[in-house]
């Protein structure tokens, strides 16, 4: 029993971790891609919701390992490839069975409650938060870099005079005889003719 309950304990922490990112994201997602303010309870609706979602896909998950055991019961041939479960391997799959059910029970208790989706919220809030604080960390740092203070700066700064020569002037130039052709075509009186 105890090999199920670190399967299942070990289940329940992945599926957190897998509902923490998806509430992350939404999150992020609805108060800078959409521009909407936090709304904690419409977070926590939705964060019930995926540990809902969770916990079924545990259970279907459990179904099939049901469905494949009584499949497997009196099988004693060969198998056909990795899926094809035969009698030895009922065993093994009513562990499974049972680690399935185990998770999908403890995802559903979490979901009704109130503290856990709270936890739930404040952790994936906290995350979305630090994923702004270090893009906006990360942003400030390139564009408030000077010379002086980049540590990179002496070994950058070949490749960024030889994009200079290559791109940028070769641009800039094209860009200068456009413009100059341009003007030289409204200027020229033949062509009013």
């Amino acid at each position: 029993m105890g090999k199920t309950a670190d399967a299942v304990a070990e289940g329940v922490s992945i599926a957190s971790a897998a509902a923490r990112l998806s509430v992350r994201n939404h999150i992020l997602v609805q108060t800078i891609g959409q521009d909407v303010p936090f709304d904690g309870a419409a977070v926590g609706a939705f964060a019930r919701d995926t540990l809902i979602a969770l916990a079924d896909e545990q259970q279907a998950a459990a179904d099939l390992a049901k469905k494949q055991r009584k499949k497997a019961w009196g099988k004693y041939s060969d198998p056909d490839g990795t899926h094809d479960y035969r009698d030895r391997d009922t065993r093994n799959l009513r562990k499974r069975y049972r680690q399935y059910v185990g998770v999908a029970k403890e995802l559903r208790q979490r979901a009704e409650d109130p503290e856990a989706i709270g936890g739930l919220v404040e952790q994936a809030r906290d995350a979305a938060w630090g994923d702004v604080e270090s893009n906006l960390e990360r942003r400030l740092n390139v564009e408030g870099m000077r010379a002086d203070v980049d540590p990179d700066y002496a070994t950058m700064r070949a490749a960024r005079m030889q994009a200079l020569r290559l791109v940028d002037l070769p641009r800039l130039a094209s860009h200068r005889r456009a413009l100059t052709r341009g003007h030289d075509a409204q200027d020229d009186p033949s062509e009013d003719e």
